[in-house]
């Protein structure tokens, strides 16, 4: 009794659906998922199903004396080729896609009898997932196949996925809007070639980077991402409010102070991969919510640093890719070590032709109008250098290079340069026009650290909403004395960017950033019947995706008239068609 319920609750269910203005294949998909449980298959079942190979492992480790051994294999339906007693289709698992052959004699049963005839060639359809237990073979046609001899469902597909055809390595009917395939990855990973050996390199990457890490016997850390100073980085915070403490909280923007606290508490190198917030602009190199790499270890320097991200740039890009080079777009980028060094004023000397060096405030602003560069009165002279520096210099730097020793009001983490004290131990490593990692000999002098975390006030009561907070419980851990530190961070998104020869951060993120999707505006079908189309018809037009009279506009009536007209006959309203005059004098109404 409890099971004859359950069936008609869910028939129900699927009638509910049905009523919600759904596409012709949906609706042919959600009847076929009542008919299976009519045949006594669960459509979504619970059970375990051990597979035992994939498509790629299958087709690498054939051989042709071995043909007939055993498989089980598991995936999506992504082609058929119907025929009488026996047909063709192509699975695709997580791995890649294989041809499987499907027997009517082999696949039906006494217990099932309808499984090839009815469940194989009328209520699958391609996205479903099934399961194949069979025998693996080569085809007359050469190709290696799964001859199947036990077909299990375990998925049906309610919507029909878009089907990319491949000719000659070119994409025809392509899922190619980035709208489309960023709202959906779960599709773009399903339908797009290539897509998904991008985040399985991004993998890599990651491993590639732990590794060198481990193998130097630093330790992997987890610092809060809720912080009640959003400190460690210059940039405007997102802001949340804790309910039970009844205080304001950040989303953190660096896990620099954290880890730098756990320095001072006796760690020689500590790293982290964490995910920062920053409340500011979108764009193809940024995203609002993104991943970020910072270590520091003890008793080094910047010096020391730079041959250390060096070595391990050029590490990953072979681990990853099996070479030291990389293509992006019409570039090709070596990161052979060593990298090119230079300074942050020879830089802008050599790209400006002016030397900023001592220069004041007030010269800074002179030198940024006469080089078109918009400067405000909120920005201080770290500003206004990191701006000449942006417009004049960084997309000039193509191939990996260390921009070095930053004027002090840059960098109020980081230690006076030995030699130059308005200078800072600071470097950028610049890859394809854009910073890709940051570093500092780490700034350990607790009285210069509060009085650079006063200059960064200054600036806030200015109006500058991206100056550091004054972390005082971080300043205190100095006072207990930190050792000479070098730190260092680096763009995940951005290096994996570079590794896969992507050119926005887009393509790296499974699910980037993005507006709320806009839904299509619907009317009534009253709005349809004030212009004299009857109600009947008023509905069907609706049902077909026309859901304003406006959207009548431009339409070519003779394909309204048949598309109505079929869509009548396919759903068997048993309408009286409307003649191709009636139609017209609809669009003479708008």
């Amino acid at each position: 009794m409890t099971a004859y319920f359950f069936v008609l609750l869910l028939q129900f269910s699927t009638n509910i659906f049905m009523s919600i203005e759904l596409s012709e294949q949906e609706q042919f998909r959600r009847q076929s998922l009542t008919e299976l449980r009519n045949l006594g298959i669960d459509p979504y079942p619970a059970a375990l199903y051990a597979t035992d190979a994939y498509s790629t492992d299958i087709k690498t480790e054939f051989k042709d004396e071995e043909s007939g051994n055993s498989v089980c294999i598991a995936g999506r339906i992504m082609s058929r080729r119907i025929m009488g007693k026996a047909s063709f289709m192509e699975l695709q698992d997580s791995k890649g896609r294989i041809q499987v052959y499907v027997s009517r004699d082999d696949i039906s049963t006494e217990a099932q009898p309808e499984m090839y005839n009815t469940v194989f060639k009328k209520l699958l359809d391609i996205g479903d997932f099934i399961g194949i237990k069979g025998y693996v073979f080569r085809t007359q046609m050469g190709e290696i196949s799964v001859h199947a001899q036990e077909l299990t469902v375990l998925s049906k597909s309610l919507r029909p996925l878009p089907i990319v055809k491949y000719k000659d390595g070119v994409a025809f009917d392509a899922f190619d809007d980035p709208e489309q395939r960023y709202r959906q990855r779960y599709v773009d990973l399903v339908v797009n070639e290539g897509v998904k050996d991008i985040f399985l390199k991004r993998t890599k990457v990651y491993q590639s980077m732990r590794d060198y890490f481990n193998a130097e016997g630093y330790i992997e850390v987890e610092t809060p991402i809720l912080q009640s100073i959003p400190g460690g980085a210059s940039a405007r915070p997102f802001i949340t409010h804790h309910n039970a403490l009844d205080i304001p909280l950040y989303l953190r923007v660096a896990d620099e102070l954290y880890l730098k606290r756990l320095i001072v508490g006796g760690f020689e190198g500590v790293y982290e991969f964490s995910k920062n917030f920053r409340n500011e602009g979108m764009d193809r190199t940024h995203n609002p919510e993104f991943t970020a790499m910072e270590i520091y270890v003890a008793y080094k320097d910047y010096n020391w640093m730079m041959t250390f991200t060096e070595n391990m740039i050029e590490k990953i890009c072979i681990d990853v890719n099996g070479t030291n080079e990389i293509t992006v777009g019409d570039k090709i980028i070596s990161f052979k070590t060593p990298f090119k060094r230079i300074t942050m004023i020879d830089a802008i000397r050599e790209h400006t032709g002016i030397d900023i060096n001592g220069m004041d405030e007030v010269q800074l602003r002179e030198v940024c109008k006469s080089l078109h560069i918009e400067a405000n009165e909120t920005m201080g002279k770290g500003k206004l250098i990191d701006e000449i520096f942006g417009g004049k210099c960084e997309g000039n730097y193509i191939q990996p290079t260390f921009i070095t020793d930053y004027p002090r009001e840059m960098s109020p983490l980081c230690k006076r340069h030995r030699d130059n004290p308005e200078l800072t131990e600071r470097f950028e490593l610049m890859v394809n026009g854009k910073e890709l990692a940051n570093a500092y000999s780490e700034l350990n002098d607790p009285i210069d650290q509060l009085g650079r975390f006063q200059e960064q006030l200054k600036l806030s009561e200015k109006g500058d909403d991206e100056a550091m907070f004054i972390d005082m419980d971080f300043v205190r851990s100095l006072e207990y004395g930190m050792p000479p530190t070098s730190g260092m961070g680096i763009g995940m998104d951005r290096l994996v960017m570079l590794m896969t020869g992507q050119t926005t951060i887009q393509e790296v993120l499974f699910f980037p950033q993005m507006k709320p999707e806009k839904v299509a505006k619907k009317d009534s079908p009253d709005k349809f019947i004030e212009l004299g189309i009857r109600a009947e018809w008023a509905d069907v037009l609706i049902k077909i995706g026309i859901l304003t009279p406006e959207a009548l506009k431009g339409l070519n009536t003779n394909k309204l008239h048949q598309d109505i007209c079929g869509y009548n006959k396919k759903q068997k309203l048993e309408l009286k068609n409307p003649t191709k005059e009636e139609v017209e004098a609809w669009f003479k109404s708008l």
